[in-house]
C-alpha cells in the first residue's frame, strides 16, 4: 500500500468521526448549558449553588487532568480514552427525571465537564496523529462548525418546550445524552497513524472488539471488572516500585510546571489566555440573576441568546479564523479574539435599555468563542511540534482549572457587594488586558523552541 491512500484514508476516518461527534454532541450541549439557569428558576439554587456550578465548569479541569496523563507517550489508550470518557460522561443525566436534588444536578455536571475536558488531550493528539497542520484547523473548524449548526437549529425548539410544559428538561436531558453516546460508534473506527505506512488499528481497544463484534453491552461489565483489576494492579505495583500515590498525583503538575519553565513562549502564552479566559468567567455567576431577575428572560429568550444567537456567530467567524490561524502567529490571533471578548459584557449591560443588545453580545460571544476554542485546543500540537502535544494541552487544562477555582469566587462577591456593573466592567478590562499583552508578545520575536533547546 502506498503511503498517501493510506494517509487520506487515515485523515478522512478522523474528519467524520470529529464531525458527527460534534454534531451528534450538539442537542445535548445545548440543554447542558442551560442547567446552571434550569437550576436557578425551577429548582431554586441558592447563589452558593450557582457559583459551585459555575466553578465547576473550568475548576474539574484539575481533576480531568488524571483521565489526559493515562495517554501520556501511549497512543494505544487515545480511542479507548474517547469512548470510556463519553460513556461515562453521560450516565448521571438518564436519572434526571427521578431526582430533585439540586447537588445531585450540579455533581453531574461536573462530572460531565470532568471527561470532556480531559479527553481534549487525547482528542488533539488525535488530529496530530492523523492531519496535517491546515487539515488539523480545517477539520476542527469544521466538525466545530457542524456542530453549530444543530445548536443553532434547536434552542428555540426547546425554549418552546421548557416554556411550555413544565420540568419537560428532565426528559429532554436523558433523550439528547443517548444521542451524543453514539457517536462512540464513529470514534472507535478511527486508526492512529505512527510513522510512514504504519497503523494502530483500533481494533486493540476491548470497547472496539465489542462494537464490532456485536457484543458490547453484554462486554461491558466485564470491561469494567477489568479496569477496576487494573487499577488495583497500579496501586499493588506502586508500593512495589517505591513510588507513591502522593508522587503520581504531583506527577502531572511537575510536568507541566517544567514544561512553563523550559518553554518561556508557552508560558506567555498562558498568562495572556489566563486574563483573557478570567475575564470571562468573572461574570458568569451573576448571569442567571441578572437573566431572569433584571431582564426578565423566557427560555425561549434565553436560548435564542446563548444558543441560537452565539451559535450563528461561531458558525460565520469558524472559517474566517481557521484561515487566520494559518497566516498569523497565536499571539497575535488571540489579541484579536480577547478584543472582542472585552465588548460581549458592555453589550450584556445595554441589554437593560433594549433585548437587542444581548442578541448582539452572544453573536459577538459566539465569533469570539470560535477563536477562542481553536487557539485553546490546537495551541498544543503548534507550540510542540515534533514533541508529544498531550503534555501541552494538559497545561491548557490545568489552567483553566486554577482560574476557574478563584475568579468565580470574586465575580460573585463583586456582584453582591458592588453590583452587576461593577462585575462586567471588571470582566471586559481583563479580557482589554489580555489583548494589550497579547500583541506585546506577538511583536517580540516569535521562536518556538524545540526540546532538544532544552
Amino acid at each position: 500500500m502506498s503511503g498517501f491512500p493510506c494517509v487520506d484514508r487515515i485523515q478522512k476516518k478522523t474528519k467524520m468521526a470529529f464531525i458527527w461527534t460534534s454534531i451528534l454532541n450538539a442537542p445535548f450541549w445545548v440543554i447542558f448549558n442551560l442547567l446552571p439557569f434550569i437550576l436557578y428558576k425551577d429548582l431554586s439554587a441558592s447563589p452558593l449553588q450557582i457559583t459551585i456550578i459555575v466553578i465547576l465548569k473550568p475548576a474539574v479541569s484539575l481533576i480531568a487532568l488524571y483521565w489526559s496523563t493515562l495517554i501520556k507517550e501511549r497512543k494505544d489508550r487515545l480511542i479507548s480514552n474517547l469512548i470510556w470518557g463519553r460513556i461515562l460522561s453521560h450516565l448521571p443525566f438518564f436519572f434526571f427525571p427521578f431526582v430533585d436534588n439540586p447537588w445531585f444536578f450540579i455533581a453531574s455536571f461536573g462530572l460531565y465537564m470532568t471527561f470532556s475536558r480531559g479527553m481534549m488531550p487525547a482528542w488533539m493528539e488525535v488530529l496530530k496523529l492523523n492531519a496535517t497542520g491546515l487539515s488539523r484547523s480545517q477539520i476542527y473548524a469544521y466538525g466545530s462548525s457542524f456542530g453549530h449548526i444543530c445548536s443553532a437549529i434547536l434552542p428555540l425548539a426547546f425554549g418552546t418546550i421548557m416554556d411550555r410544559y413544565t420540568e419537560s428538561w428532565r426528559l429532554v436531558f436523558p433523550v439528547t445524552a443517548f444521542i451524543s453516546l453514539t457517536a462512540v460508534l464513529f470514534k472507535w473506527r478511527i486508526p492512529i497513524a505512527l510513522t510512514g505506512n504504519e497503523t494502530l488499528p483500533n481494533e486493540n481497544t476491548t470497547i472496539a472488539k465489542g462494537l464490532k463484534q456485536g457484543n458490547f453491552f453484554s462486554d461491558l461489565r466485564q470491561n469494567i471488572t477489568e479496569a477496576g483489576k487494573k487499577i488495583f494492579e497500579n496501586f499493588r505495583l506502586f508500593s512495589k516500585s517505591g513510588v507513591s500515590i502522593k508522587q503520581q498525583a504531583l506527577k502531572p503538575w511537575k510536568d507541566a510546571f517544567e514544561l512553563i519553565k523550559r518553554r518561556p513562549d508557552y508560558a506567555r502564552f498562558q498568562l495572556g489566555f489566563m486574563l483573557g479566559g478570567s475575564g470571562l468567567i468573572i461574570i458568569q455567576p451573576i448571569l442567571p440573576s441578572f437573566f431572569m431577575n433584571k431582564l426578565h428572560l423566557s427560555y425561549t429568550e434565553l436560548a435564542a441568546a446563548i444558543a441560537l444567537c452565539k451559535g450563528i456567530g461561531y458558525l460565520s467567524a469558524s472559517s474566517m479564523w481557521a484561515r487566520i490561524m494559518n497566516r498569523i502567529d497565536l499571539y497575535r490571533f488571540n489579541s484579536w479574539v480577547t478584543f472582542i471578548a472585552c465588548l460581549c459584557p458592555l453589550c450584556f449591560l445595554c441589554a437593560q435599555s433594549h433585548l437587542m443588545w444581548l442578541y448582539g453580545g452572544y453573536l459577538l460571544y459566539g465569533i469570539m468563542q470560535a477563536g477562542s476554542e481553536m487557539s485553546w485546543h490546537l495551541s498544543g500540537p503548534v507550540f510542540s511540534k515534533e514533541e508529544d502535544s498531550s503534555v501541552y494541552s494538559s497545561v491548557n487544562v490545568l489552567t483553566a482549572g486554577l482560574r476557574g477555582c478563584f475568579v468565580p469566587i470574586i465575580g460573585s462577591m463583586l456582584g453582591m457587594l458592588l453590583g452587576i456593573t461593577s462585575v462586567m466592567m471588571t470582566g471586559a478590562l481583563l479580557c482589554l488586558l489580555s489583548t494589550v499583552c497579547m500583541r506585546n508578545y506577538s511583536n517580540q520575536v516569535y521562536v518556538p523552541q524545540s526540546s532538544s533547546r532544552g
